[in-house]
């Protein structure tokens, strides 16, 4: 009995393995992504931070949609400095769409709007999103050789700051497996917009 149990588990964890790879570029994205469903308020919930600094919380991001059909965000969120200096942070964001199939793959171009903030550029991946409630997005900044990625984060929108129904809690919990980050994200605080008022 023990030997057949033995068999089972080597036939099931080679598939077990290859099935959770994380190698970056097999991460899967929203099918059909469409920007202009996506414009609109957002309010961050969790998030899995990079390396180096970033937004605190009380972040929430404003996606519009130009004439041209270039997406735009204006972003707002608290930011500690020096490890102890907490400020509002407003960030803006371009974003490019590298390949046109797949739409859901962008490339972000951010600007801080104050000399302290940073300036630069990420991959910008809607994960997965119902446009109406949630929203799971995903950059890697760096990669090992191997393709996994060494250095990224990843935020949870939704679209109320109050948080999600369980039903769209599971959904949530599934995307981050999929991209491999799994009990790695923090709450996001969200005490209210006077905090950072645009």
């Amino acid at each position: 009995m023990r030997s057949m149990w033995h068999i089972c588990l080597l036939l099931v964890l080679p598939s077990f393995g290859r099935a959770q790879t994380c190698a970056v570029d097999s991460i899967p994205v929203k099918t059909d992504f469409d920007p202009k469903r996506y414009a609109g308020k957002w309010y961050a919930l969790s998030k899995k931070d990079p390396e180096g600094l970033f937004l605190q919380d009380n972040i929430s991001a404003e996606y519009t949609i130009g004439m041209d059909g270039t997406m735009t965000a204006s972003s707002q969120g608290r930011v500690k400095l020096f490890g102890f200096w907490v400020i509002c942070a407003d960030m803006a964001a371009q974003y490019t769409v590298p390949d046109p199939t797949t739409p859901a793959k962008m490339y972000m171009t951010y600007q801080g709007l104050a000399s302290y903030l940073s300036s630069g550029g990420d991959d910008y991946w809607v994960i997965d999103t119902d446009y109406t409630h949630y929203a799971v997005t995903y950059a890697c900044r760096l990669r090992k050789e191997d393709g996994t990625c060494a250095d990224g984060y990843s935020i949870v929108f939704s679209r109320s700051p109050r948080g999600f129904p369980p039903a769209i809690q599971r959904i949530v919990r599934q995307k981050q497996e999929e991209i491999c980050l799994s009990g790695q994200f923090e709450p996001v605080l969200q005490t209210g917009v006077w905090l950072c008022r645009g």
